[in-house]
């Protein structure tokens, strides 16, 4: 067998030790493509959107509070055929808190009280009120995995149960802040994730809710428009909400979010007798409305965050059109 010129040897024993060397310096990636960044689901902190909530159950044992507080104020009427008139101006402040504790890893229960203050006509409120009281249940069907295509989805069911003052609003009546009727609420959450080509993560969530409302009872100055004097019943009509949100992870504590909602409310049905015993009857038309929510998200740590935004009501039918900005504050447990 013959030998390999020794200049051959030489040179490739160079190119084995340079080879050798770099492979040391730059590690086994460099022979192929640099992997693309790609956010992980614990590198992003969230503290949901303004409106839509959440399709996760809180782990057995934990809670989780979320105050709002917010200031609905309109700036125009919008009427059967989506055309803006204006308003009067007013002021209609309230807050709402969510108070839930998971019962179990698939199921989580609790409240939402609520209250408001009102400004509106040259008046205000006696002080501020309480309003309809929430309990609510919410049982998780499926799990989102990474890498797996089945979002997270439960069921969540909501008896709201009238606190609030409506009716008998005679000497004040801008102290009427429930709506009188029993009210049952069946709905389906669903969220899931997303990676954009950048390698953020963007939380996605649908919510789709029913509400059917029993009858409220009144009494004179009401809540739904009725003299002084009247006695009678109302009968809400049926609502329908579909609210489809997105919350695009900035960094790890920063989050830009939106709400995309459609709200119908069928026609309410108010009848009964005056004072002066001659019949009163009023049905209200059918209203739509658009919603739009968008939000910023400052998250202190996984377990705390702050979301400021605004609910607009920009078009619709047989709607208020209204500007809602808000302020929440997240604590989980």
């Amino acid at each position: 067998m013959t030998s390999k010129p020794r200049w051959a040897a030489r040179g490739l024993g160079f190119i084995s030790l340079l080879s050798a060397t770099v492979g040391g310096l730059v590690g086994p990636a460099a022979a192929t493509e640099a992997k693309p960044y790609r956010q992980a689901l614990d590198e992003a902190w969230w503290t949901g959107p303004l409106l839509a909530s959440g399709a996760s159950t809180l782990p057995k044992g934990h809670v989780l509070i979320e105050p709002y507080l917010f200031d609905a104020k309109p700036y125009g009427r919008i009427d059967a055929k989506g055309d803006r008139h204006g308003a009067p101006d007013e002021d209609n402040w309230g807050s709402q808190t969510y108070l839930l504790y998971g019962v179990t890893d698939t199921f989580t229960a609790g409240l939402i009280p609520r209250l408001g203050y009102r400004r509106a006509g040259g008046r205000s409120s006696s002080g501020v009120g309480l309003g309809d009281l929430t309990v609510q249940g919410q049982y998780r069907l499926t799990q989102y995995r990474e890498g797996g295509r089945t979002p997270t989805i439960s069921l969540m069911l909501q008896e709201t149960l009238p606190t609030g003052r409506h009716d008998q609003l005679d000497a004040r009546p801008n102290d009427g802040f429930g709506g009188g009727a029993y009210a049952t609420t069946l709905g389906i959450n669903s969220q899931t994730y997303f990676w954009t080509p950048n390698g953020r993560i963007l939380r996605a969530r649908l919510n789709l809710a029913y509400t059917r409302s029993d009858h409220a009872k009144l009494r004179d100055v009401s809540v739904y428009g009725t003299p002084s004097g009247f006695s009678g019943r109302a009968k809400p009509g049926d609502g329908f909400n579909a609210d489809l949100a997105f919350e695009y992870s900035l960094t790890r504590q920063w989050v830009a979010a939106i709400d995309l909602a459609y709200q119908r409310d069928a026609s309410t049905h108010v009848f009964g007798t005056n004072g002066d015993g001659t019949t009163f009857e009023r049905r209200s038309p059918v209203s739509q409305a658009l919603i739009l929510a968008p939000a910023v998200e400052y998250n202190m740590s996984a377990s705390v965050g702050v979301i400021v935004g605004a609910r607009i009501i920009p078009a619709g039918r047989n709607v208020t059109a209204s500007v809602t900005p808000a302020i929440a504050i997240n604590y989980v447990r």
